[in-house]
């Protein structure tokens, strides 16, 4: 069988799994919507939450991040492995006690104040919407390499499919999709790597590989040191990198850490257990969970490195690789030619001996077809050359786009064709478990935040559940179109949404556990302040051309200085606002009381009565 007869068979297995889980844990009740009955066992809970955590960004860009920036790209791993430690030790355990649906309902309870409420809705749906971009933009490189279908049609196929799963069964549905989501996406994570390092280094342990030699005498660390030092790129084990200095790097991590805990498609996978110790079970299960997919991307990374390194460079194109000229029919790969009919895969040390590349046997016509699907890579503009061919100046690397990094590897190393194509299953199954969560946030922050708990209290839990659904599917539609216009790749899209969070909900969701002092006007300042803050340092950094003026903090770690604004803010309004009602102190000490020593404060009964 082909790849892609092997890529439609698994696709269609698992989709079809998906869907058969969906019917059948399909719900009439917004209990069972929003957070699945509140009975998903703390195991099962943890391998839900692994799969909703672990996006396209974990599966698809974030080993390929740390391909193409070598160890500087590891920033990636560590802040999102320490967020979620700080996710379920300092604020999960405290909202399940608590007993809601959503964060804004935490937000607006808490401080007492619909108006709080609503800036927490705006802030999640900014930043479910934001996340979601990069889920759906996964969904469809998949789909253009392995069906062979353009990317936006592989968007397109990817939101049918996630609306139909997502308005059949909520939470509880998505909770049993997860599952299964999570056992595709890691057994295809780890299979495809096992077999390349047991090829590259007769090691069947990738992350002892890693370390192995692929020649006698001849690290693989070390090899890969020395073809990055020969083609003009920093060494593969350098820690900090061109913009990736320590400043960079330390406020990176710190952004996507605290952007993790104040996620909410996250945090709402706590409300789905029993209770207190389950949600605390929960996180432990999920780290283990995520630690298998994790500890083995570093390997993925370096084997793929290597071989982009080796089968690349100095290529002509007759020698390329048969995976190069499939992937470029995606406008993910670009062919830089120096004038020798070469491809030029080289550092910026050496790029600047000679600036003018030729895009190889391409004409101006097809160059602006190109640039229209790929803007990032073509940045400058092109001038059609004596030959009528494009010549452009820029400082752009030549080669793969880094989302595609983990899903070519398997073809750079002849794997066998099922197992190309488990791959491409694992790939989409990361997407969608996210992509699911995430859609699932933005209906219940319309459908119960907005409708019920501001505008309309007296609608029926039938008219709430109607509604819930339509909203899932007009931000299916937005998540498409985002999806397909994204504002860059897969991991610096999500690193965007963490920032977000990291200024916007983590603060706000610290202050209103561990500080009974903090009133409406302080939380509500401090959120607008840090989102307010962030946002427009990214959009200005990213579209509007504007420097690096904040220490030279690039656009991922920025989030980092809007909580430290929004912390600024809140704490010193505090000061001079009156404090939290009594009602509103007397929450706080019920929910940090240790479990069974207090009765809690339930939100849903106290609504209903």
């Amino acid at each position: 069988m082909t790849v892609q007869a092997w890529t439609f068979a698994m696709v269609g297995l698992t989709f079809g799994l998906y869907l058969y889980l969906a019917i059948r844990a399909r719900v009439r009740d917004t209990q069972g919507f929003y957070v699945a009955g509140r009975g998903v066992p703390a195991i099962l809970n943890g391998m839900a939450t692994a799969a909703d955590w672990m996006s396209a960004a974990s599966f698809l860009s974030m080993a390929g991040t740390i391909s193409l920036l070598g160890y500087a790209g590891g920033v990636y791993l560590m802040g999102w492995t320490g967020g979620f430690v700080l996710l379920a030790l300092l604020l999960a355990p405290y909202l399940r006690k608590f007993g809601h649906f959503t964060v804004p309902d935490f937000v607006g309870d808490r401080f007492e104040s619909n108006t709080a409420r609503l800036v927490a809705l705006l802030c999640a749906l900014f930043i479910s919407f934001t996340y979601v971009a990069g889920q759906m933009r996964g969904v469809g490189i998949v789909f253009a390499r392995f069906l062979e279908i353009d990317v936006d049609l592989g968007v397109v196929v990817g939101m049918a499919l996630v609306f139909v799963y997502s308005t059949l069964g909520g939470m509880k549905g998505i909770t049993w999709t997860q599952i299964a989501q999570y056992w595709v996406l890691i057994v295809a994570y780890i299979v495809p790597v096992v077999f390349i390092s047991l090829q590259l280094t007769g090691e069947p342990v990738p992350s002892v590989g890693m370390g192995g030699e692929v020649a006698p005498g001849v690290p693989l660390l070390g090899k890969l040191d020395q073809i990055h030092r020969d083609l003009g790129f920093p060494s593969y084990t350098e820690a900090f990198t061109g913009g990736w200095d320590r400043v960079n790097v330390f406020c990176t991590t710190l952004a996507l850490m605290v952007g993790t805990a104040g996620l909410p498609h996250v945090i709402v996978r706590f409300y789905t257990v029993r209770n207190v110790g389950a949600a605390r079970w929960s996180g432990l299960w999920a780290l283990v969970f995520i630690a298998l997919l994790y500890l083995t991307a570093p390997a993925t990374a370096a084997f793929a490195r290597y071989y982009v390194c080796e089968q690349l460079h100095g290529k002509t194109a007759a020698e390329l690789p048969g995976w190069y000229h499939t992937w470029q029919k995606t406008g993910l790969l670009v062919w830089l030619d120096d004038g020798d009919g070469k491809l030029s895969y080289r550092g910026p040390a050496q790029q600047a001996q000679n600036e003018l590349f030729r895009i190889g046997g391409m004409a101006t016509t097809e160059f602006a077809d190109l640039r229209a699907s790929h803007e990032r890579w073509l940045l400058t503009k092109g001038q059609e050359g004596q030959d009528g061919r494009v010549v452009m100046t820029q400082k752009k690397l030549s080669g793969p786009d880094a989302d595609i990094l983990v899903l070519a590897t398997p073809e750079m190393a002849q794997l066998a064709a099922w197992i190309i194509a488990l791959v491409a299953a694992g790939g989409l199954a990361a997407a969608l478990s996210t992509a699911s969560g995430l859609l699932l946030v933005i209906s219940s922050s319309i459908a119960h935040d907005l409708y019920f708990r501001i505008l309309r209290p007296q609608a029926t839990e039938a008219q709430r559940l109607r509604l819930s659904r339509v909203a899932i599917g007009l931000a299916v539609v937005i998540a498409g179109v985002v999806g397909i216009f994204p504002p860059g790749f897969v991991a610096e899209t999500v690193a965007f949404a963490f920032g977000l969070a990291a200024s916007s909900f983590f603060p706000v969701l610290v202050l209103g556990i561990f500080s009974a002092r903090v009133s409406a006007v302080p939380a509500i300042a401090g959120m607008l302040a840090g989102m307010a803050f962030t946002g427009s340092y990214i959009l200005g950094t990213v579209y509007l051309g504007w420097p690096r003026w904040c220490f030279g903090i690039g656009p991922q770690g920025i989030g980092a200085v809007g909580m430290v604004v929004h912390f600024a803010v809140a704490l010193g309004l505090s000061r001079v606002c009156a404090p939290a009602s009594p009602t509103a102190r007397a929450m706080v000490a019920r929910m940090r009381e240790p479990e069974g020593a207090g009765p809690g404060v339930d939100i849903e009964r106290a609504m209903d009565h």
